[in-house]
């Protein structure tokens, strides 16, 4: 039972697709290029040359500098003699802050370096209000009206032992979330070398463990400047702890399915449709599972149709309640020795989240697979808007109208559909470049979705289509 959840996300969905094959190609014009699954994703070879350049020594170097400060509990010291002497958060956040203006210096000033600091009120977790520092860089588009489009990746810094209170003992956080922090960072620093139409936002945020009080504060401030957030890539214990039992192939992919932020009326129109497994952050877990089929990134993306883990949570969720697109990557099997316990040995075993329990490899490979994700999305053309299934009449045609992706980029649309019942797309059409389309599929049978691509093949993410009466 292991072994087929584990190739869950990429097994042979061809065959869950071979009947509506047969029935599509006999109701429809055959001369027309069509694929099955999985769906191919244009290799850009300045992508896949720049992923060459994420390194495993520098990620292990920076997590084990991370762990050298002892502690970076959110509520430890950050006073100026804190800083000083190199221990706590305070001391960590300046260092998160030297590295991303180090990267903006070797590629000409290219990063904006900032921080988003707030007061923290007293709570079950912070006894005394709290300064929260996310510290964070800019790569800005280089398109004026594309560079308005953001993707995102993120990882915390901060860190914890078994006493959420204690801000005296170790809590290196080499895995929850050195590993998180050190993607962040590899991708600011391998990507900052290259230009993007979009703009990308490379992220570390504190207070996580406290109550994902960082990247709540992050996600309502973009929330409420209007921030156009296509994608969040959030990175929490991704260190591939080197227990017997880990699976170091595949990296888990989280995603939700009835957003966070749906109105009691959209969560009605979700169920009418059949649209529980078609939220904006299930587009981009597929996504990201393209991705990971199309670059040699040495870890699979195993897509699990769930938030979270069972009943826990973390930063990506702070971003869905505001209603953007965001996913968790973490580790296939994580060792609960080695997160949220002091340093110590008892009864033969270690505990304590240490950087030599971490895959530094791994972490180099799930930091590849965010990049990628990072740079396709930023290279791609916006998302078609207004998508709309029509539904006026009674038919077995299925007609798509949407208006044209904004910022000049898209050269032609692509439909996409697949069965009701399966996990990615498995068909696509190619219209050109218009803004409808009729097919000879039933609306009845497949869940359908419209994309935008460039003429290098960059795709946008996919837009499922609302019902037009």
């Amino acid at each position: 039972m292991i072994s087929v959840a584990k190739k869950m996300p990429w097994y042979a969905t061809a065959l869950l697709g071979l009947s509506l094959t047969t029935l599509a190609q006999s109701s429809r014009d055959t001369t027309t290029p069509t694929h099955t699954a999985p769906i191919p994703m244009t290799v850009d070879a300045r992508i896949s040359a720049a992923l060459h350049q994420v390194s495993a020594e520098r990620i292990q170097a920076n997590i084990e500098k991370l762990v050298s400060f002892g502690t970076r509990s959110t509520i430890s010291a950050q006073d100026a003699a804190a800083i000083a002497s190199g221990r706590g958060v305070g001391a960590a956040r300046e260092w998160i802050k030297s590295e991303f203006e180090r990267y903006s210096k070797d590629c000409d000033g290219c990063l904006e370096v900032k921080t988003d600091s707030f007061l923290e009120p007293a709570a079950d977790r912070i006894p005394l209000p709290s300064e929260i520092t996310n510290v964070y860089a800019v790569l800005k588009g280089s398109d004026p009206e594309n560079a308005k489009r953001i993707v995102l990746v993120t990882g915390h810094y901060d860190s914890r032992n078994s006493d959420i209170l204690d801000t005296k003992s170790d809590a290196p956080g080499a895995n929850d979330d050195g590993s998180g922090t050190a993607v962040s960072l590899e991708c600011a620093r391998v990507l900052s070398k290259l230009k993007f139409p979009a703009t990308i936002i490379f992220l570390t945020v504190a207070g996580e463990e406290q109550g994902l009080n960082g990247s709540s504060h992050f996600a309502k401030m973009a929330k409420d400047q209007g921030w156009n957030i296509e994608a969040i890539l959030n990175n929490d214990i991704v260190g591939g702890d080197r227990s017997a039992e880990q699976d170091h192939s595949v990296v888990r992919v989280f995603s939700e399915g009835l957003p966070a932020a749906a109105t009691e009326q959209d969560i009605r129109r979700i169920r009418g449709l059949g649209g529980e497994n078609d939220s904006a952050s299930r587009q981009l877990a597929r996504y990201i599972a393209a991705v990971g089929r199309s670059y040699d990134i040495g870890v699979k993306p195993m897509l699990i149709f769930r938030l979270d883990r069972y009943l826990r949570g973390g930063d990506h969720y702070s971003f869905n309640q505001q209603g953007f697109a965001a996913v968790r990557f973490t580790e296939y099997r994580e060792d609960f020795h080695h997160q949220h316990q002091n340093v110590r040995t008892g009864n033969g075993v270690e505990y304590g989240d240490l950087a030599r329990f971490v895959d530094f490899e791994y972490v180099a490979q799930v930091a590849r697979l965010n990049a990628a994700t990072l740079a396709s999305l930023a290279a791609a053309p916006a998302p078609p808007a207004n998508v709309h299934l029509l539904a006026k009449d009674l038919e077995n045609d299925s007609t798509l109208t949407w208006e044209a992706s904004p910022g000049g980029f898209a050269t032609g649309y692509e439909i996409l559909w697949r069965a009701t019942y399966s996990p990615e797309w498995e068909h696509v059409e190619k219209v050109g470049n218009v803004t409808h389309t009729t097919l000879k599929l039933s609306k009845d049978n497949v869940i359908f979705a419209v994309r935008a691509v460039d003429g290098h093949g960059h795709w946008s993410l996919p837009i499922v289509p609302l019902p037009e009466r």
